[in-house]
């Protein structure tokens, strides 16, 4: 084998499971012996490293991580002859070695551990494990496998005390705070390096050593230790690599590089969620904003890649909702589902499509770093998520159609797990007998794109710079080396996609395509046209040279049905035609149906519940609407059939109300939507009321009433009406004594508006909110909650907070108006972030009046109040308050960085259409992103003190009632863009504060949009003033609230960048939406941005 310090640099990598791979001795399990007679497969399939799991003597509680001896073979797999001679053949075909390391841990059985349970305090023994009399230090520090442990330290019987571990109560972490710790530790890297190992990924890093007050991750003395043992590594094995197994995000992860002195490579863990989430949301932000995010490695160093970590994709290094979505899109089955993250091959993952597995190896073979691939991938293997935790993904290698795969001669009971037998992916037809006999196999694919990988250094060694696309489905990039240049090309689409891709520093070049050698058009303007397939790619080796339109009926579909109305959702054809034929037309003309602008691809019956009302059939129905290019969503509509002699009577008639005619033979009528039959709402008060419960084939269908507001009207009493101003959901009134939300758009996942306002009225005393008297809520049979309905006492009101605040700043700008002159400056605004009313400028104090203060002061007062009693419950883990993390931190920026690009880039876009006034502003903004990201940055380098509970989530003026005394909070759906899940998610309750105080801001700016009586040559004037009433209304505010919260009347380091993240955040979001909506209101968030960051550098 030819000496090369940087070998790694160049590795293909091969993951194997040894238990997994080949059996010589028939014992269902496999080993040493079977893996060399595998070896020359390895080495035609072109990798040039194998990466081995452990292989140490363990009692296999963790898959081998739980050690009880460092330096032996597990009796399972062979002896240490039996790994010299593996060792010996892989160079001989000059295949390098990488193997795992734990040294984090051991198994409790190790007899270090069994030593150190039985020693006294003090003794050498007794400290190499980490012990304490109480489990109460390093709260700090997470709890990694929650699902399985809910503390980080564990009793011990023998020793009396308790002991750490990071991971299961059956692995003890080691104490490196001893030097004969680390000292054993190192005699074990000299004992495999001096036997001739390549390379030891040294799992779970950042955990070894632990500090008061820190949370025990990435410790400083961490990297002290790894900068010793790169030392004596160097020193006597020169060739040999450390691999860092660390689960940060990249810049945190870069760290262990060390400048060239620690770890020669790292694992780049956040980019391997992010592939997935591009391909899913078909847009090139994820990779490109990580990959942004990512220090270069050193000269010596190198990033490892992947697409899944063994087994899974690891969801730690994203955000909640990231991590939601992901879930959603890749994880539906709940089986797939392990710790954090999706336990599944990649095949199965990838709806076994070909064209989006040749796209996620062409994107890991080109991009920065050395690519790693998952044993039995390269065929396209299936797993069996039945088989729980991490054994689905770790079923036999499938060799060829004989017994047992080809893997083992032993009795198929015998072993260690069995072959997948999937209709798709048994092992007759996925197979590497069967891929070797078919040069179009995905074997044969990969082979042919390794060896191409290991033509080009560019892809091993080079830089890399995205290139700009006009279509954000296409990623462009390139990667340069020596001179040697390639652009690689790709749709993340499932759809054929044209471009233009910003290839300026290629002029004059041509572009050949390395798969087929096709050469194209030559560059000669910088914007090149590109069209390419459906998740299609291109590499260019770089030479230098010298919408349908959709006709919908103006009249009512009709149903010709072959069944009668109790029957009909158990006829195909009745379905079929109601799925295909009416359903569109009809959401399509509804208020409430949000997808309007989308394409749909179709719309399904996901399931149609019966109840009886009067001894007529009503179905409850849950459609499924299917879009192109977008994620499905669920609505809801209650659907009954009114002969047509009824229509009238019986119905609130309106081109809403009416889905279609239908015709069942000898009786002719109308479908339509039930919450138009007056029956059928008075009908559904009654039975919340007398809390009826429905049992279906699908599942059981609750009608709740509150515990303490009981519902208290007679059937016969019951008068109800639809509101015609609903718009998302549908509203009814009954009797002016109840407002029904009819929720439209759902989730299978309870509601959040219901969940909290039950929360509020029946477990707090917070009295400024609806109070909870019933919901209709449906429970499947697989466990998912769904909410049709919530019922709330009616609020007596004079309008809302909006309406209120507008009339107040109309009185403001006429005293502007008569008593100031317009020659006039403002009063110097204080910078103060926290003032009372009388604390401001005099002026101030005149123009705003104390009557709207007073007002303000109290909502300011019920917000905090809101705040208190969501975060009052301890003991119900939806609501009980939790610390913010740093690793939420880093989420939070991730996806504020990602709002940034987004929103900035539409700017971008859309500035020339702006009026002329408004661009010259947008221009400002525009070249003060960098600026944007600074500010958004303090939120994760700093570490933030305080809590993440339930909050309202879309706080503003709109959302709260004025009964002319008093303040009334409503509608706790949370921010519409947003599912149900991240709706629930906990956040820093400073996120409404800021919600709210934009709010104030949009009213003072909107005052003067709305308001048609002022002439052109005031409007300038009164935004003066309109900025001066937003910076003191927000400060009386804030001011109230915290006193309200008793945090006192100062903000804290963490307080301030919470307030600036959240007011910056919410602006920056505003914008995009009006961008989208109202081109005319974008001067208001422009205004916002450039107030908060004027203000933040004011404090650099």
């Amino acid at each position: 084998m030819a000496k090369d310090s940087l070998w790694y640099k160049d590795a293909v990598i091969y993951e194997i499971h040894l238990r997994a791979f080949f059996d010589s001795n028939a014992d269902g399990i496999g080993d040493f012996t079977g893996l060399i007679r595998k070896l020359d497969y390895l080495e035609d399939l072109g990798v040039n490293t194998l990466w081995l799991l452990p292989f140490y003597p363990s009692p296999l509680k963790d898959d081998g991580y739980d050690v009880t001896n460092y330096v032996d073979i597990h009796a399972d797999y062979g002896t240490l002859t039996d790994f010299k001679k593996f060792l010996k053949r892989a160079h001989e075909l000059d295949m390098r070695v990488i193997i795992e390391l734990a040294l984090n841990h051991t198994s409790d059985q190790h007899p270090w551990f069994q030593q150190s349970r039985k020693s006294r305090n003090g003794s050498k023994w007794r400290s190499f494990y980490v012990w304490n009399d109480q489990p109460d230090k390093f709260e700090e520090a997470r709890v990694i496998f929650s699902d399985y442990e809910n503390s980080n330290w564990s009793w011990d019987p023998v020793a009396k005390s308790y002991y750490w571990h990071r991971f299961y109560h059956h692995m003890p972490d080691l104490n490196y705070d001893s030097p004969d710790v680390q000292l054993e530790i190192t005699k074990v890297v000299d004992f495999w390096l001096k036997m001739g190992v390549d390379g030891l990924r040294l799992a779970s890093v950042p955990y070894l050593f632990e500090r008061e007050g820190t949370n025990c991750e990435n410790l400083p003395e961490t990297h002290d230790f790894l900068r010793k043992l790169r030392k004596h590594v160097n020193k006597k094995y020169p060739e040999s690599i450390l691999l860092a197994e660390a689960n940060l995000w990249p810049e945190e992860a870069a760290s262990y590089f060390g400048d060239g002195k620690e770890c020669h490579m790292a694992v780049h863990y956040p980019l391997m969620p992010r592939l997935f989430m591009a391909m899913h949301t078909e847009d090139n932000h994820p990779i490109v904003d990580i990959i942004d995010q990512t220090p270069d490695a050193p000269e010596n160093g190198q990033w490892a890649l992947f697409l899944r970590n063994h087994d899974s994709v690891g969801l730690e290094m994203v955000t909640e909702e990231e991590k939601d979505y992901l879930y959603k899109a890749y994880a539906s089955d709940p089986n797939t589902k392990h710790n954090i993250g999706i336990h599944r091959r990649l095949a199965p993952m990838l709806d076994n499509d070909r064209r989006k597995i040749e796209l996620m190896y062409t994107l890991l073979f080109s991009l920065p770093g050395s690519p790693i691939i998952y044993y039995g991938d390269e065929i396209g293997m299936g797993d069996n998520v039945f088989l729980g935790d991490r054994h689905g993904v770790r079923t036999p290698m499938q060799w060829n159609s004989n017994m047992n795969a080809g893997f083992s001669k032993a009795n198929p009971q015998q072993l260690y797990l069995p072959v997948i037998t999937d209709p798709v992916y048994r092992y007759e037809a996925v197979s590497v007998a069967v891929q070797q006999n078919n040069l179009s196999s995905l074997q044969w694919w990969i082979k042919n794109t390794i060896a191409m990988r290991k033509r080009f250094k560019a892809f091993s060694r080079g830089n890399i710079t995205f290139l700009e696309s006009t279509n954000s489905k296409i990623l462009a990039y390139a990667r340069e080396y020596e001179g040697e240049r390639l652009i690689v090309v790709a749709n993340l689409s499932k759809y054929s996609q044209a471009s233009a891709i910003d290839l300026g520093n290629f002029s004059g070049s041509s572009l050949t395509e390395v798969f087929s050698q096709n050469v194209f058009p030559k560059v000669d303007q910088s914007e090149y046209p590109v069209t390419i397939g459906p998740y299609g790619y291109f590499w260019f080796y770089v030479e230098e040279k010298v919408a349908e339109a959709e006709n919908e009926s103006e009249g009512l579909k009709l149903i010709k049905a072959e069944s009668n109305w109790d029957k009909f959702f158990s006829n195909f054809h009745d379905v079929n035609t109601l799925e295909n034929q009416v359903l569109s037309g009809f959401l399509k003309k509804t208020r409430w149906f949000g997808g309007k602008a989308k394409k749909m691809s179709k719309i399904k019956v996901d399931m149609a519940v019966p109840m009886k009302v009067d001894s007529q059939t009503v179905y409850l129905m849950l459609l499924e609407v299917c879009y192109i290019q977008r994620l499905p969503e669920y609505y809801f509509m209650p659907l009954s059939f009114i002969p047509a002699v009824d229509v009238m009577e019986e119905i609130d008639y309106n081109p809403q109300s009416v889905v279609c005619r239908i015709d069942f033979g000898k009786l002719q009528g109308f479908l339509i939507d039930s919450s138009y039959d007056t029956k059928f709402r008075d009908y559904l008060l009654f039975a919340m009321s007398s809390k009826i419960k429905v049992k279906t084939d699908h599942g059981e269908l609750s009608f709740n009433s509150g515990t303490f507001n009981k519902i208290n009207l007679p059937k016969r009493d019951i008068r109800s009406k639809v509101l015609k101003a609903d718009q998302s959901n549908t509203a009814i009134i009954y009797n002016d004594r109840y407002f029904f939300k009819f929720y439209r758009k759902i989730e299978k996942e309870i509601n959040p508006d219901l969940e909290i306002v039950r929360f509020l009225s029946e477990k707090t005393a917070f009295a400024n909110a609806p109070k909870y008297a019933g919901g209709i809520e449906f429970k499947t049979s697989e466990g998912e909650s769904i909410v049709f309905g919530l019922l709330q006492s009616m609020v007596e009101n004079q309008g809302d907070a909006w309406v209120m605040t507008t009339d107040a700043l109309g009185r403001y700008f006429d005293r502007v108006f008569t008593r100031v002159e317009k020659t006039d400056e403002p009063p110097k605004m204080s910078q103060n972030p926290v003032l009372d009313y009388k604390q401001s400028p005099e002026l101030i104090q005149e123009l705003i009046g104390n009557i709207y203060v007073e007002r303000v002061v109290k909502l300011a007062q019920r917000t905090a109040e809101m705040h208190l009693a969501l975060a009052s419950d301890d003991m119900d883990e939806a609501f009980a308050p939790e610390k913010i993390s740093g690793n939420y931190q880093r989420a939070v920026y991730s996806s504020l960085r990602k709002l940034v690009k987004d929103r900035f880039k539409l700017l971008a876009q859309k500035v020339k259409e702006l009026p002329p006034n408004i661009q010259v502003l947008a221009d400002e903004i525009l070249g003060r992103e960098k600026d944007v990201l600074d500010c958004f940055s303090e939120f994760h380098k700093n570490k933030i003190e305080g809590i993440k509970t339930r909050i309202h989530g879309d706080y503003h003026l709109g959302q709260v009632l004025f009964n002319g005394k008093d303040f009334i909070i409503i509608d706790f759906e949370g921010e519409p863009g947003f599912t149900f899940s991240e709706r629930r998610l906990k956040k820093s309750p400073v996120k409404d504060v800021a919600g709210m105080m934009r709010s104030f801001h949009y009213a003072a700016y909107g005052k003067i949009l709305l308001n048609e009586n002022y002439r052109d040559k005031d409007i300038e004037y009164l935004e003066t003033w309109a900025e001066q009433w937003q910076h003191y209304i927000s400060r009386f505010y804030l001011s109230a609230y915290m006193e309200r919260m008793g945090i006192g009347k100062k903000l804290t380091e963490s307080y301030d960048i919470l307030m600036r993240t959240y007011l910056l955040e919410k602006a920056i979001y505003e914008l995009g939406y009006e961008l989208n909506s109202r081109p005319d209101w974008v001067i208001i968030p422009l205004r916002g941005i450039k107030y908060l960051i004027d203000r933040y550098d004011k404090t650099k």
